[in-house]
């Protein structure tokens, strides 16, 4: 009963959260990694064995792929970067076929994640207020400019004069033009949510940014209040959706209404926060996937309240490197 993490890179965290889980339930088992540069990947040295891949981009991915979890006894993958998910999603019968669950959801699911505009219709049809989007042509300053399917942060803006803009930004059509919630009035948290095999919500856990590097939440600290109300009741079920979510959402610190901002179908990176606090999500995919008795994963709540999360960078040493 292996586990496979792909796209490991940096995630430390999680792989030694799936080692502790695995192991308390199937002791031989491992949890095993991929990356595109495993010497490099500090997420590969400390996993139970690791495997060069080429990009997600390349036509030989899959193929490499299904071929590392059929020689290594692989029964459940858990993918982490949001260019891999619209594939294992398509791919996922495959990997079916041959006793391995792949932890994704839907590809319909998926492809309205990867879509910023897709998910705004998502929230509103969730009754989830969304910042406006404005025309190209008439808008009202200050805005925020992301891209329709971007991640980490790449391509962002915030723009509060008009000599900020440029011909890139009027000639893109993948830039969105957004009002601009303004962080001295707005928190933003990120949520991961958990929903088990059936599509039902299982546990909210909403981590506050503090502060934030290359896209990746640096220091955060858990909270419970008005959004775990307000999102058990709007996101109880999502047709498609299994295992961790990472959902964004800013939240007025007077008044508390909430924006939602994107769904990530995937685990986050700061999802290690939720874990230290007792939302164990490693276990309940262990539980629900790789056990053989059909198990409930009942409603959890019961975690612990301001806990706070600082990151700090650790060394991790591999001895008679080459390259």
């Amino acid at each position: 009963m292996n586990i496979l993490i792909t796209s490991a890179g940096r995630r430390v965290s999680l792989v030694e959260a799936f080692q502790k889980e695995l192991t308390a339930v199937f002791p031989q088992g491992k949890v095993m990694t991929t990356d595109f540069n495993i010497k490099l990947s500090a997420a590969c040295q400390v996993s139970d064995q690791s495997f060069q891949m080429p990009l997600v981009s390349d036509a030989g991915y899959f193929d490499r792929l299904l071929k590392v979890c059929l020689d290594n006894d692989i029964k459940l993958v858990i993918p982490t970067i949001d260019t891999e998910l619209l594939l294992l999603a398509k791919k996922k019968k495959q990997f079916s076929d041959h006793g391995i669950k792949v932890i994704v959801a839907s590809e319909e699911f998926v492809q309205m994640c990867r879509d910023k505009r897709e998910i705004h219709v998502f929230f509103e049809n969730h009754n989830v207020q969304i910042a406006k989007e404005y025309s190209k042509y008439d808008y009202k300053l200050p805005i925020f400019i992301k891209p329709k399917n971007g991640s980490r942060s790449i391509d962002t803006y915030t723009i509060t004069k008009h000599e900020q803009l440029t011909k890139y930004h009027f000639k893109n059509d993948d830039l969105m033009f957004l009002k601009y919630l303004d962080h001295n009035e707005f928190d933003e948290y990120t949520c991961d949510l958990y929903y088990d095999k059936t599509h039902n919500l299982k546990c909210i856990v909403p981590r506050k940014r503090i502060e934030v590097r290359d896209g990746e939440v640096n220091k955060c600290v858990a909270e419970k209040g008005a959004l775990v109300d307000y999102l058990k009741e709007r996101l109880s079920f999502i047709d498609g959706a299994i295992g961790c979510l990472t959902a964004q959402f800013f939240k007025h610190k007077e008044t508390n209404e909430i924006f939602g901002i994107e769904i990530n179908a995937r685990f986050g990176g700061g999802y290690p926060l939720s874990y230290f606090v007792g939302a164990n999500y490693p276990k309940w995919l262990i539980q629900e996937y790789l056990q053989e008795e059909d198990i409930t994963i009942e409603y959890f709540a019961d975690w612990e309240e301001n806990l706070l999360m600082l990151r700090y960078d650790k060394e991790v040493l591999v001895h008679d490197y080459k390259e």
